[in-house]
């Protein structure tokens, strides 16, 4: 999906349980300075929450992820959703996506699974699960025989780990949930999500200078 994983060093990944929280949550996330965010369908609120985040939200680019089942692609597409993302790339799965004619962000965890997708016409992937599959080293080791994938690394990532991978030339951008704490959600705590934002992009910044 050319265009992005160069959008802001981190996609969120929001795990919402309430479908009123979405807007708030998304709205603290542009506040402070991120301008896409996914909606992961593990929570019956999360369709729901990308037709509101889709409709109400103008200027954030919403995508649905942990697509796992055909219908579930459809559904994010019909409600909204701009771009998909899979943990992994089974066939029916794949095509699904695809038929929506939505831009895919697919997920492989091995270099089997990344020649495959790459076959496909991506050149750009999810790294899933990035911690328990080798974290930064084993992103470091395939990026000589793998030279035009880009990767976008989520699965236990932190915001004290991120650093790590984004130092890396195959990796774009990290996806993770800390910047949209659970605790901070239930309690409609939004102005924690957009300072936990801005500290997380000024940290990035600097490193970039560094």
């Amino acid at each position: 999906m050319p265009g992005l994983l160069d959008i802001s060093p981190v996609i969120p990944v929001l795990v919402l349980h309430d479908h009123e929280a979405a807007v708030p949550v998304v709205e603290a996330l542009r506040d402070g300075g991120v301008r896409l965010a996914e909606v992961t369908l593990r929570t019956p609120a999360a369709i729901e929450a990308i037709r509101r985040i889709a409709a109400e939200v103008e200027d954030v680019v919403v995508g649905a992820g942990t697509v796992v089942a055909p219908h579930q692609a459809a559904a994010a597409a019909k409600a909204g959703a701009e771009f998909l993302v899979t943990p992994g790339s089974s066939d029916q799965v794949y095509q699904a996506c695809r038929d929506t004619g939505l831009p895919i962000l697919p997920g492989a965890a091995t270099v089997s699974e990344a020649m495959s997708l790459a076959e496909r016409g991506h050149s750009e992937l999810k790294f899933f699960p990035a911690e328990a599959a080798g974290g930064p080293a084993y992103l470091r080791a395939i990026a000589g025989p793998l030279p035009g994938l880009r990767f976008c690394p989520t699965g236990g990532i932190t915001a004290e780990s991120a650093s790590g991978y984004l130092r890396l030339p195959n990796v774009a951008c990290v996806g993770g949930s800390w910047l949209t704490p659970a605790e901070a959600v239930a309690a409609g705590d939004f102005a924690r999500i957009t300072a936990l934002t801005r500290d997380f992009l000024t940290a990035c910044r600097a490193g970039a200078t560094a």
